[in-house]
This record gives structure tokens, sequence and C-alpha cells, in this order.
């Protein structure tokens, strides 16, 4: 239980100062309206800071399917632990993202633009190619569990101590490689929030886009399992 509740506190972390910031950026009336693409990342980085921060004791924060799924691959992270963990960080992800809803409601009622509400949960391509934006959030989620392999304390994960080399982790991929389809490289980032706008009475939110919500959920996974190969190719 303690585990389960550290997981889906980190996640909830997580998605609340993460979705809060595209929030305060996108909605209108905001104090923080279109100051742009930069705060967004440094927003998310600092929401991944918090979370590994807070929770890094607790269950080792990895605050992210990929991540639970690449350690255990790699032989740092229990596979009987794995379906806890993901549930966990689902489930945090998707309170997480009610409550940046409630916070921001009076605010979310005087903006129109459905495309923007969405993105404050999930993801979206900024050029709609299945095949480049898998490979977009692939390549993202190698780099993030590959670097992240080698931060990770065998016993507990991540851990504490590793909060802000994992946050720069973040906002360099945010930086460098996010443009493409908003850098989703966590499953339960993206699938738990989009879950939470299906189900809102969001005033005229528009669809959840669920054709596209696959690409978030599996290609972070294929390559969280690539860097965990490529690891332990690596280690020997």
């Amino acid at each position: 239980m303690e585990l389960f509740v550290g997981e889906l506190l980190g996640t909830f972390l997580l998605i609340v100062l993460g979705a809060g910031v595209v929030a305060n950026v996108v909605l209108n009336r905001t104090y923080g309206q279109n100051s742009g693409y930069i705060v967004i990342t440094w927003g998310w980085a600092i929401a991944v800071f918090v979370a590994v921060f807070v929770t890094g004791n607790i269950s080792g924060a990895h605050i992210n399917p990929a991540i639970s799924i690449g350690l255990a691959v790699a032989g740092k992270f229990e596979w009987s632990l794995v379906p806890l963990y993901l549930a966990a960080q689902l489930l945090g992800a998707f309170l997480g993202a009610v409550c940046v809803w409630l916070h921001y409601r009076p605010h979310f009622d005087v903006s129109d633009d459905a495309d923007l509400k969405r993105a404050i949960f999930c993801t979206a391509p900024a050029i709609a190619d299945a095949g480049a934006n898998f490979f977009s959030e692939l390549f993202g989620t190698f780099i993030l569990v590959l670097a992240v392999l080698h931060l990770a304390d065998p016993a507990v994960g991540l851990g504490s101590i590793s909060a802000l080399p994992v946050a720069l982790l973040v906002l360099g991929i945010g930086l460098s490689l996010g443009g493409t389809t908003g850098y989703a490289i966590n499953p339960a980032r993206d699938l738990g929030p989009r879950i939470a706008h299906m189900l809102l009475p969001i005033r005229n939110k528009g669809g959840s886009n669920w054709g596209y919500a696959w690409i978030p959920v599996v290609a972070p996974m294929a390559g969280a399992v690539l860097a965990a190969l490529v690891y332990r190719l690596l280690a020997f």
C-alpha cells in the first residue's frame, strides 16, 4: 500500500503542476496566458522535480509506466510490482487532471478553443503523421529511460537524490524534441488525463482525440524496452 500511495501521489503532483502550467498558459484571463512553450517546458520540469523529490524515498518515484517497465527489463525492478505501479500512476494522473480542472474551472468556462482545452490534459501532434509521431515518442522516451537507468538505485528506483537530474533531463527532452508531439514520454501522463477530459463536464470541450491516443501509450513503452535492452548490452 505504501508503494501504491507513493506512486499515486507522485504522479498526481506531476500532473497537477504539469497540466497546471499548460492551463495557465492557454486558458483565457489567467495571469500566465500566452506566456509560451518555454514556460510550459520549465513547468513540466519543475513538476518532475517536485514529484520525484516528494516520493522518491517512498516508492522510488517512477511516476511513469515507461520508467517502471524500463527498470524491470533492465533488471533493476521487480516485475511483480509493475502492475501495482502502473495502476497507481494511471489513477494519480487521472486525479491530478481532475484537480487542475477544478482549480481553473472559471477559466475553462470563458475559453472557447476546444483544442487548447484538450492540450491541458493530453498531447497531440503538431503535424499528424502516425509513423513520425510514433518515432518521436519512442525516441524521446528512449533517451529518458536510458538516462534514468544510469541514475537509478537498484533498491529504490530513482530516489529523491535524483530529482534535479531527472527534472533537467525532462527539460532537455522538451526543449530539444518536444515540438513534434508535445513529448508525452509517459503513458499514464497522457492516458489518465485524457480519460478525465472525456468524463469531465467541460464546457465546449470537443472530442478527446482517441484516434491518436494509442501512440503516447504504446510508443513510450516501446522506447523504454529498447532503452533497457541497450543498457543491458552496454553493461556487458
